[in-house]
């Protein structure tokens, strides 16, 4: 149900947008960015996270990290990453398909700055094969996500 949620929200909100479904594993930033042929850091990762009470998403580059300093000042306390049944009961994709589209519920999503450093990036569409692409932009305005800089980049 995952992807079809995710696709079926794609369909209503941004029908220009076609998913991306080769059939290989893009579970991991490794092997999403070799099925889509492009550098690890355009591959937009989604972690499900806790911070105190809140749950949330923040999608950032493939090869960024999260900073706990950095998350500690934006949002108020030490991220926590949710299991993977708790991921899959809060956003209806399983770990390595999860992403900002098709929610079942109202999930706060933030979109890390380390995204606007590329044209287009390349988040899941809520399953394991499955991709989208657009620009940083525009994802953060489709899933009403708000900008904010917690994560730490590797150095190239």
């Amino acid at each position: 149900m995952s992807a079809q949620s995710a696709a079926a929200w794609l369909a209503e909100h941004a029908p220009d947008l076609g998913v991306i479904d080769n059939g290989r594993e893009t579970a991991t930033v490794a092997d999403a960015a070799a099925a889509l042929g492009v550098e690890a850091a355009r591959i937009a990762k989604t972690l499900a996270l806790r911070v105190s009470d809140k749950v949330l998403l923040v999608v950032m580059a493939g090869d960024a990290r999260l900073d706990n300093a950095k998350c500690k000042a934006a949002l108020g306390g030490r991220p926590r990453m949710l299991d993977p049944a708790e991921t899959l009961e809060v956003t209806g994709h399983p770990v390595g398909g999860v992403c900002p589209f098709g929610l079942p519920a109202d999930v706060p999503v933030y979109c890390d700055v380390s995204l606007n450093g590329f044209e287009t990036v390349f988040p899941a569409a809520g399953s394991r094969t499955a991709s989208v692409e657009l620009a940083p932009d525009r994802l953060a305005s489709l899933v009403s996500g708000k900008w904010l800089d917690v994560c730490k980049v590797a150095a190239s």
